[in-house]
């Protein structure tokens, strides 16, 4: 990450705002909430002061994404971006964490495969019962 200062020349392209906002799908107003919440570290500036995100940046983005996908709330994602802040001391802090999060997934895609059989089986009942209604209906005519 960059240390939210102007940035000198680098030779890695980098993306503005726009650009992070269109690939990411996270609003202008996201993204600058991420960084204001910790969940990202400060991102480098241009001399005009406009963000400017490196590739490492988009890859965190990116990773921060799949944990609110599969449901970390955003007290634990601050946590696991602190710790990451903190360096390797915290590998194992991030380990355990990741874990119990994967844990946690397995168990609410556990239940819901069991929802969806039951939704199953509901729309298999409520199809035969159509479907003999339809028959008597065929049968009349």
């Amino acid at each position: 990450m960059t240390s939210g200062q102007p940035l000198p020349q680098d030779p890695e392209p980098s993306l503005t705002i726009a650009q992070v906002a269109e690939r990411t799908g996270l609003t202008h107003d996201t993204l600058r909430y991420y960084e204001k919440a910790g969940l990202i570290e400060r991102i480098g500036r241009t001399t005009g002061n406009q963000r400017r995100y490196q590739t490492a940046d988009l890859a965190w983005l990116e990773f921060l994404l799949r944990l609110r996908e599969t449901g970390m709330s955003i007290a634990d994602m601050q946590h696991f971006a602190r710790l990451r802040s903190e360096g390797d001391a915290t590998v194992a802090d991030r380990l355990a964490m990741l874990r119990e999060h994967r844990a946690g997934l397995a168990d609410r895609i556990r239940a819901l495969r069991r929802n969806a059989t039951a939704l199953d089986d509901k729309i298999d009942h409520y199809e035969q019962l159509l479907d003999e209604r339809q028959q008597g209906t065929d049968e009349t005519t």
